[in-house]
């Protein structure tokens, strides 16, 4: 045998430490793999939280907010995804007006205009729910009258006999879903058919002014009845002073105390005290002095003899008669109350050529 051959025993021992080997790797092996498949098998059955469930941080995106709701965006991996909802911990409540109609009753210098801005709403709302007592004339209101006020703009109306929501909806050019939803009709939807008499409110509606005025009287022969317009109608056929086309206030205030110049009441409430001289706003001729129907109480109206008429009204006293010449700055006559009034003022109109002028248009800047 040569000295180079190993000897049997030497050579088993060589073969039974390899085997060993390949045997620990197999092991090793197995034991690897069969970790791996117990980790997926726990990661399946595991519950997951909202929190924990979210993608991996690679993968998150910032929140998209729909209607104070944020919603994580992610990637789907093949298995049911949970969406986690942010909510507002607070309730958001419409902010609606009122819907009722409220009682109001007229105070000591109150006007249409005022109370109208008192609730937020136009003088016409006004006026067109209170027919009934002022007939379309703001100069009708009068201390500790009842008034029903609207809670938005539009038409308050007396259902009639044979009435429709349609019909209704078209007469005061308003929309019939406007009226069947306003809740404080309280109509059956089902069967809108209210009693005759019952008050319904027409939001958005609007009507024309059944409007009560005196008349532009002329210098000439007026042919205007006393007995329709008052005491202190002229019977005309005058000539006299003629106006410079210019105007002075006719009273020392500069300011309002009332209403305003709108389409329900075409003049300006100038504030005046009891007593306070009133004095014409251009030279002319008187065609109306003292005691006038309608609201207007005591009052004077001036021809200027160029197209323009000036009228003052409320006055306590009048110091000025039919067909006298005036001078501008005269005075006509006394500041009061007079007929439908709430408290001191003159109520102060300019017409040209029979039509109504904004007194603001022609009157010196305060």
């Amino acid at each position: 045998m040569s000295e180079h051959t190993p000897s049997p025993s030497a050579a088993g021992r060589i073969a039974s430490i390899a085997a060993w080997i390949v045997a620990l790797g197999l092991v090793a092996i197995a034991l690897y793999l069969g970790w791996n498949v117990y980790q997926e098998r726990t990661a399946l059955n595991k519950p997951v939280s909202p929190v924990a469930q979210a993608a991996p941080p690679e993968q998150k995106a910032e929140p998209v907010k729909v209607s104070n709701i944020a919603l994580p965006n992610f990637k789907s991996s093949g298995s049911l995804q949970a969406i986690n909802r942010y909510l507002p911990l607070h309730t958001i409540i419409p902010n609606r007006p009122g819907e009722k109609i409220q009682d109001y009753t007229v105070d000591k210098g109150d006007s249409i205009f005022e109370i109208a801005q008192k609730f937020n709403i136009k003088p016409e709302t006004v006026l067109w729910a209170n027919y009934d007592q002022l007939n379309d004339n703001p100069d009708m209101l009068s201390l500790g009258m009842d008034l029903k006020i609207p809670a938005a703009d539009g038409v308050l109306y007396e259902w009639k006999e044979g009435d429709t929501i349609q019909g209704v909806a078209d007469r005061f050019d308003a929309k019939p879903d406007d009226i069947l939803n306003w809740s404080a009709n309280d109509l059956d939807l089902t069967n809108p058919n209210p009693e005759p008499g019952a008050l319904i409110f027409v939001p958005g509606g609007h009507r024309e002014f059944r409007q009560w005025i005196i008349p532009t009287i002329p210098r000439g022969h007026a042919g205007v009845s006393q007995n329709l317009y008052g005491a202190g109608t002229c019977s005309g056929g005058y000539d006299g002073a003629y106006g410079t086309g210019s105007f002075i206030w006719p009273a020392g205030n500069h300011y309002l105390s009332g209403n305003d110049y709108w389409s329900g009441h075409l003049g300006i409430d100038i504030a005046a005290g009891e007593g306070a001289p009133i004095a014409a706003a251009d030279s002319g001729v008187v065609v109306f002095a003292g005691w006038a129907n309608g609201g207007y109480g005591n009052m004077v109206m001036i021809d200027h003899g160029n197209g323009y008429q000036t009228l003052y009204a409320h006055m306590s006293s009048v110091n000025v008669s039919c067909g006298r010449s005036v001078s501008k700055g005269a005075t006509i006559g006394y500041a009061g109350s007079t007929g439908n009034s709430t408290g001191p003022h003159l109520h102060f109109e300019v017409r040209f050529q029979g039509g109504f002028v904004n007194p603001w248009y022609v009157l010196p800047a305060p």
